[in-house]
């Protein structure tokens, strides 16, 4: 049994998955799941919860935040299981897919893994894919049918949007509410709005230009804390897989 372990810029995601399985299906359904928000160390609750765990003898792991929380997770898979710790890096190729990044290391670990993910998953559709990762920041990656990630766009996260706008203006500080509206009558509800709208209207700017340059209607694929968020704002229908890092995590055990 191998551990998965996201560790991302706020929050460590994790999920058990037999290696062991004949199919060898990454793509199916992960043991037990959970995440926490990390604070740069392993949270008690993650610790209660790992306790719990038996048969681990190996962890994958992709780490785009802060080196420490990956010294910790090494150290307690030590004392715990007693087996180390294999990072994945980005590469230009794997598991099928060709990143468009000159530098792989210039692409975030995370978004390379949900690439694959979104790749290797039979469950999904065929064709195209708009790959959005909202956390921190909010990712966008355009993947074709054939593997052949054509590149992607970064925008700050819904909080990030919020903080930077009242901490950068003189607008009072409003305790800004979630609110899927087209516009608002209300500044705290005007910056909570548009927090949402802005990474909404860009998916579907994506999505639109994904289709013309493939000639086919492309799946969105969203995941990440803020992704419920962002699926009432979306013209079109998305599919969400909190697991899907997680899941091309899942090739490398």
């Amino acid at each position: 049994m191998k551990l998965l372990v996201d560790i991302g810029n706020t929050s460590i995601k994790w999920a058990t998955w037999d290696s062991t399985r004949p199919d060898g299906d990454a793509a199916g359904p992960l043991g037990d799941m959970g995440s926490a928000k990390h604070f740069g160390a392993l949270p008690i609750d993650l610790l209660a919860a790992w306790d719990s765990l038996d048969n681990i003898n190996g962890i994958v792991a992709a780490r785009v935040g802060p080196a420490a929380v990956l010294n910790a997770v090494a150290k307690v898979a030590d004392a715990s299981w007693q087996c180390g710790v294999t990072e994945v890096q980005t590469a230009a190729e794997a598991q099928g897919i060709r990143i468009a990044y000159a530098e792989p290391a210039r692409l975030g670990v995370d978004r390379f893994l949900a690439l694959i993910g979104a790749h290797t998953n039979a469950a999904l559709p065929n064709g195209p894919k708009l790959i959005i990762d909202a956390g921190t920041a909010v990712t966008y990656d355009l993947l074709g049918a054939d593997g052949r990630h054509l590149g992607g766009l970064i925008l700050p996260g819904v909080q990030l949007m919020r903080d930077s706008l009242l901490t950068g203006t003189q607008i009072p500080r409003y305790e800004p509410v979630d609110a899927n509206q087209a516009w608002t009558a209300d500044t705290g509800e005007a910056i909570a709005a548009a927090s949402i709208q802005a990474p909404a209207a860009l998916a579907e700017r994506l999505r639109q230009r994904l289709q013309t340059e493939t000639g086919d209607p492309p799946t969105t694929v969203i995941t990440g804390g803020d992704a419920e968020r962002l699926i009432p704002a979306l013209d079109q229908p998305a599919i969400h897989d909190p697991a899907l890092v997680l899941r091309g995590l899942g090739r490398y055990g």
